[in-house]
């Protein structure tokens, strides 16, 4: 029995399981999660589970929106140029200086076709479309 728990414990540290981290717009927690896993030699990545990126705007009800396929560096030389000092503050610039040190640019979950031994659901909202995704329109990973 404990043969088979190292074997376990030998094939996570080797990153034979595929974790995936999930929340809406792959910018914030999934990417988090990511980096650290990443770190610590997991098999790992991360995705989004919304219809488009969003991030905070200048206002409450005003948001910077971008699809998935925008490079997190895009992303954030937009950002400077709208205004440098507000997304500083709010630290969207250091967030983004992070994921583009990660990977290219944000992935939705509904578009991968790889596989995942594992999946983190960052919030129950992203849980439900994940599932949906997952089970009830049969695109199984």
């Amino acid at each position: 029995m404990n043969k088979s728990k190292n074997n376990n414990e030998s094939e996570v540290s080797k990153g034979k399981l595929r974790f995936s981290v999930v929340c809406s717009s792959n910018m914030n927690r999934s990417m988090e999660a990511h980096a650290m896993l990443q770190k610590k030699g997991f098999n790992v990545r991360s995705f989004g589970s919304g219809s488009q990126v969003k991030l905070p705007g200048p206002s409450p009800t005003a948001h910077n929106i971008y699809s998935f396929s925008t490079p997190y560096e895009e992303i954030y030389k937009d950002l400077v140029a709208k205004d440098k000092n507000l997304y500083t503050q709010n630290g969207l610039l250091n967030m983004l200086d992070r994921n583009r040190r990660v990977k290219p640019h944000p992935e939705r979950f509904q578009e991968y076709k790889g596989l995942s031994d594992v999946i983190i659901c960052c919030e129950e909202r992203v849980y439900d479309q994940v599932y949906e995704c997952y089970v009830l329109e049969g695109k199984g990973r």
